[in-house]
């Protein structure tokens, strides 16, 4: 078994030390390199080649937006979660709009972060349909009329089936669940998914979800 390559980005030397202790007990993780600046993580990726970067949100010169944000308009770019407190919630909106696979708090059991490292590593988003629900709600909240007027244009480039696709992965359902609603194989959502990913020009089913969300279609459906 391939081990997953890990990065991780936090300025305080203490919480790299945690972090490192607590990934180093995973047989299936190998930590490739430790940064204390977001301004550090490019020259990093490209001498290290991570599979997933553990990015903390403040650090003093380059913050972890930025950073988020620049790693993921590369080619083969790592997947990125964010490490964040709860209250931050425009923080890891922002986050998730750079391109974020998803967000694990400061304070999360060390097995629950070594678990939210080998989802994305596999493709998934760490998101729990609870947290996604209030993320996006806050989206939708405070979203004006002219963001919902783009995603609504973007949205309708898509096919009946990939806009049926696209809400449910804004209900946060897995494809399984997602094929059994919409009576489709697993194999044809995942096509679907990929589809919407491409033609919406977005890098991961959180977006896609969050867009849904700026679209109003999570209300519409309701």
């Amino acid at each position: 078994m391939t081990a997953i390559r890990l990065l991780l980005v936090d300025d305080d030397p203490l919480v790299r030390a945690g972090l490192s202790l607590m990934m180093g007990g995973a047989e299936d993780i190998e930590i490739v390199g430790e940064a204390a600046d977001g301004g550090e993580v490019e020259a990093l990726v490209d001498r290290t080649r991570p599979d997933v970067v553990l990015m903390d949100i403040r650090m003093p010169s380059v913050d972890g937006l930025t950073a988020t944000r620049r790693l993921r308009a590369r080619e083969d770019a790592p997947q990125v979660v964010v490490l964040t407190t709860f209250h931050a919630d425009e923080h890891v909106l922002r986050a998730l709009r750079a391109g974020a696979a998803g967000f694990v708090l400061k304070d999360t059991p060390p097995a629950q972060i070594v678990d939210a490292v080998r989802r994305v590593a596999a493709g998934e988003p760490v998101l729990s349909p609870t947290v996604t629900r209030r993320l996006m709600a806050h989206a939708a909240g405070t979203a004006a009329d002219d963001r919902r007027a783009r995603a609504r244009a973007r949205i309708a480039v898509l096919g009946e089936r990939e806009r049926e696709v696209t809400v449910a992965v804004g209900r946060g359902l897995s494809n399984a669940e997602i094929a059994a609603a919409l009576f489709m194989s697993v194999a044809t959502v995942k096509t679907h998914v990929s589809r919407v990913l491409a033609k919406l020009d977005l890098n991961n089913r959180v977006q896609i979800a969050l867009l849904a969300y700026d679209a109003g279609l999570l209300e519409d459906e309701d």
